[in-house]
């Protein structure tokens, strides 16, 4: 038993000393290696720490022609050369990986991804498309449905979207069924600028059994129902955005003002719009009712009515159309001259304001994108434009 407890407190020292000579043989080996690699290596990869990747390259390029094999160096320097905007040079480095006889599976669909992507930055989208394709089943796979989802959207080729993303569903278990509303309405925006309202609709229909909430699926609709002169079955589809997504009532302001003054229902529309305000204040909701109040209750209705908001909801916006109506409603020349001083004091900030923002990315502008321009995500920009001046809280 006293011989079994000294082995038992050997063992740890044992360990110890196996774990030392391991160490030491690996430093060996890392230095062995260190002084193989060429002095080009190390130039390249000081060259990228500095932010210098022209200077990389050239120190890449000599290390790759002294020895062709370094394949993780060829496909750094593709990626290289596509970041530098260099497609054609990116193009050739990867296709001469591709001839490579002795190119394992996993390094082969590598190269394939790789060159894909050269074909895509270079514009060359059937090319890059039929590589993308061709990953399906490959680790590359998601990658590559993202890379064709782009390219269907660039080329707008709706059907072979909604495709590609119910294939990214299944390989990522992530629903993306706003998504494919949106390429829905896509289609029946197209429809209806042809003519084509029974197409149209189907396409509605689509993208609400897609999101029933699909606010710009609404807008559509009344749209279809306008086409068909059908006013009351339009505002009804407009309305119903209140239900669903009431942040989003503004983008719906500007379509009632103008089919109720069309149809001689400007009455309604004041009711409705002044009530949407109380409900879900935006910026183009005040704007549709103001000038609606303005040329069919007068300026002083319209005074009023912008004197309340800023009672209830001060902004520089809304004492611009105070301002407004007030030059129009009083007569004196110098009142009017005093009240125009002051507009044009809050001229300036007013361009920094009513802007909508994306979410994701922090884009910017005074049109509403269902898709962000910025970051290519679909309905990620706020339905209500700002209300103060950009770089202000």
């Amino acid at each position: 038993m006293y011989i079994e407890l000294w082995w038992l407190l050997l063992i740890p020292v044992v360990f110890f000393a196996l774990g030392w000579v391991a160490a030491r043989i690996d430093i060996r080996q890392l230095l062995a290696e260190a002084r193989e690699l060429p002095r080009s290596y190390f130039e390249g990869l000081n060259s990228l720490l500095n932010e210098a990747p022209d200077q990389a390259i050239e120190s890449f390029m000599v290390v790759a022609e002294k020895d062709p094999k370094t394949l993780d160096l060829h496909f750094a320097l593709g990626t290289l050369f596509r970041r530098q905007g260099e497609f054609s040079r990116a193009i050739r480095m990867h296709q001469a990986l591709l001839e490579r006889p002795e190119l394992v599976t996993r390094d082969r669909e590598r190269a394939e991804f790789e060159l894909a992507q050269d074909f895509h930055r270079a514009g060359l989208l059937d090319r890059a498309e039929a590589l993308f394709l061709k990953l399906e089943g490959t680790r590359f796979e998601h990658e590559a449905l993202g890379h064709l989802l782009e390219i269907y959207q660039t080329e707008k080729h709706w059907p072979e979207a909604i495709r590609v993303t119910r294939q990214m569903e299944t390989v990522a278990q992530t629903p993306h069924f706003k998504e494919i509303a949106h390429y829905h309405c896509e289609m029946a925006e197209e429809a209806l600028v042809r003519g084509d309202l029974d197409q149209a609709q189907q396409n509605v229909e689509q993208a609400f059994a897609e999101y029933r909430a699909c606010v710009r699926a609404f807008l559509i609709q009344g749209d279809i129902e306008m086409a068909r002169n059908i006013p009351d079955k339009a505002l009804a589809a407009w309305e119903q955005i209140a239900s669903h997504q009431i942040a989003s009532l503004g983008l719906a302001a500007e379509r009632i003002v103008k089919v109720c003054r069309e149809t001689g229902k400007t009455d309604y529309a004041l009711r409705l719009l002044t009530r949407w305000q109380q409900e879900a204040p935006s910026l183009d909701i005040f704007h549709a009712l103001f000038h609606l109040s303005f040329t069919e209750e007068g300026p002083q209705a319209a005074a009023q009515r912008a004197r309340d908001e800023i009672e209830q909801r001060p902004s520089l916006f809304s004492l611009d159309h105070w301002l407004q109506a007030r030059m129009s409603e009083v007569s004196s020349p110098e009142t009017q001259q005093n009240l125009l001083l002051i507009k044009n004091q809050v001229a300036p900030y007013l361009k920094k304001m009513g802007q909508y923002r994306c979410t994701r990315c922090g884009f910017r502008a005074r049109q509403y994108y269902w898709r962000c321009p910025g970051c290519q995500k679909w309905e990620t920009t706020q339905a209500r434009r700002s209300d103060t001046p950009e770089g202000f809280r």
